[in-house]
């Protein structure tokens, strides 16, 4: 009896074999080999309706459970709708591996229908990315990209010939995946360089990124011992805020004065694994040092004065043992004072007292009726703003935004994969109007796939974001009006429970029953259109460009939406 089996069967062995649980994609004439494997498999497939959510939701399982995941699709179109969803997964170094099936390789090259140069496309999104075109190669370039899927943090792309998939070949190649767990830290000369500085000062901040995930005990004891504030990225958030009482709070376009001045302020800068891109936010006269497991990362966003490689947990532990117990608190009490008064101001808005629904309240209101466990996912607009500011982690509640890449639509498609890793978990959305709208054909696999999220839509009737942008600018805001249906009403004919609310009063009450429904449920949420997202410092050319906005609305026949602004924003709570 033969022990030869079809390059399709051997791709999706493989992948069984090194614990992939979900397939996200559409079936297609090329792909139908490996989706025939795949039904013979372990490996669950889960029938998306557009291919860049099942990227999202690929992505967004990978990066919660830090298990390669896969998404597949059909050739031409089908895997070339993959492209957004890739780049916010390798954005987000999060192991993902995409099987692109493809024509025949005697049509490719020939400008046949649906003929698409998948390696050229995807090489730039990928750490692997390779088509097999030899059948006898398919271990050894299968196990080449999961190795480096799950090794370099990124996206695999393994291009599949249709032919090639047909093909039967043995099965006896001697190669596997290894993922060695190496602990890297700088050297004892660089680690006492680092102490040193941080003896000198009484002004350190400690500036915290995604690299302290698994060293939240560490990042305490070291504020500790240096009494630092400590800012975070919004990416760290979910391992920086919880526990904390040295928290100042973010900086950035989503920070807060505590956070600003923190990092503005002090002497010496000490920024743990994180790559934070605007360097406007970085101290103008401090010393820096930088720690990353990536030297590549090291002053790429502002010059440092010492730059080491290392990872976030070994490299503090063998700090602490170096550093002065520091006994003046002045600088770290004045930080933690702003903070107060910072979420005190923040938090003015979450309190419901006429019929306007801010987003903050509504989001407070998630908060409070969230479980303990609960996965957050916001869209790329202002959603990310309240989830980031008023969504409060515990250690296990986790956040998920397209940071890294910025893109629109990414906070549903991203829940359904979260809840297909995670069937007994809250998941919940914080969705644009325009977020949703783009993807919304994807409701359906809410149903088709019995996964429960529920999906709050910030129904604001605009692309409020951009719109803000706009009027920093002096512009009067144009193309960024929406015309919404009632989400409420076009969820319920997907067969999801729905609820839809335009009175704050109304809110709270429609809040628990949505989250206490057993399923996939919508809450259409009327929020105001007016709302200001407040950056932590606001500069004169800000102030100069709303200015300007006035002046053109007003003179435009604008006049009520600039009184509304004006209302919302700064007269009422």
């Amino acid at each position: 009896m033969s022990s030869k089996k079809t390059v399709a069967q051997i791709i999706v062995d493989i992948l069984a074999e090194v614990g992939v649980k979900h397939c996200y994609g559409i079936v297609g004439d090329t792909l139908n080999q490996i989706s025939s494997a795949i039904k013979k498999s372990d490996i669950e497939w889960v029938h998306v309706r557009h291919e860049e959510v099942g990227a999202f939701a690929a992505a967004a399982e990978a990066y919660l459970t830090d298990q390669i995941t896969a998404c597949a699709g059909s050739c031409g179109p089908g895997s070339l709708h993959f492209i957004n969803g890739i780049y916010e997964a390798q954005r987000n170094r999060v192991p993902v591996i995409l099987l692109a099936s493809q024509l025949s390789t005697s049509q490719q090259g020939t400008d046949f229908p649906q003929d698409v140069d998948f390696e050229t496309l995807y090489k730039n999104c990928s750490v692997f990315c390779r088509q097999i075109n030899d059948p006898t190669q398919v271990r050894e370039i299968t196990t080449a990209a999961i190795q480096a899927a799950i090794n370099q943090r990124g996206v695999a792309v393994l291009v599949i010939p249709y032919n090639i998939s047909l093909e039967k070949v043995e099965d006896n190649s001697g190669h596997k995946i290894y993922h060695p767990h190496p602990v890297i830290r700088p050297s004892d000369k660089e680690l006492a360089e680092i102490a040193s500085l941080l003896n000198e000062s009484n002004k350190v901040t400690i500036f915290a990124g995604q690299g302290v995930m698994e060293a939240h005990d560490e990042l305490i004891a070291l504020a500790n011992k240096l009494k630092s504030p400590i800012v975070h990225t919004s990416r760290a958030k979910d391992f920086v805020e919880y526990d904390n009482p040295y928290n100042v709070g973010m900086t950035g376009m989503f920070g807060m004065e505590s956070g600003t001045t923190a990092i503005k302020e002090c002497d010496v800068l000490l920024v743990l694994g994180a790559d934070f891109a605007w360097s406007q936010f970085y101290p103008n006269n401090a010393k820096i040092i930088q720690v990353d497991i990536d030297a590549t990362h090291l002053g790429r966003r502002h010059p440092v004065e010492i730059g080491v490689v290392g990872s976030s947990k070994p490299t503090i532990a063998a700090l602490l043992a170096l550093v002065d117990d520091k006994q003046d608190a002045t600088f770290l009490e004045m930080c933690q004072n702003l903070y107060a008064k910072a979420m005190r101001k923040l938090n003015k808005k979450t309190v419901s007292s006429h019929s306007t629904i801010h987003p903050q309240y509504l989001t407070e209101l998630v908060d409070q009726y969230a479980t303990e466990d609960a996965v957050l996912c916001a869209d790329v607009g202002s959603a990310m703003v309240w989830a980031c500011r008023h969504f409060n982690t515990n250690g296990k509640r986790r956040t998920i935004i397209s940071l890294k890449h910025g893109t629109m639509a990414n906070a549903m498609p991203q829940a359904l994969g979260v809840q297909k890793a995670f069937p007994n978990r809250q998941v919940i959305t914080l969705s644009g109007d325009g977020g949703l709208s783009m993807l919304m054909g994807d409701l359906l696999t809410t149903i088709q796939e019995n996964l429960p999220i529920k999906i709050i839509v910030l129904n604001n009737s605009s692309l409020n974001f951009v719109e803000l942008e706009q009027k920093v600018e002096g512009l009067v805001d144009h193309y960024t009006n929406l015309q919404n249906p009632n989400f409420a009403k076009v969820a319920q004919a997907m067969g999801l429970f729905s609820i839809s609310v335009d009175d704050s009063q109304m809110l709270e009450s429609a809040m628990q029953s949505f989250l206490a429904h057993p399923g996939a449920a919508l809450l259409d949420v009327k929020t105001s259109a007016n709302e200001l997202v407040m950056p932590p410092e606001i500069h004169a050319s800000q102030v100069m460009g709303m200015a300007l906005y006035g002046v053109k609305a007003s003179l435009n026949g604008k006049v009520g939406d600039v009184v509304n602004l004006l209302v919302d924003n700064f007269i009422k709570k």
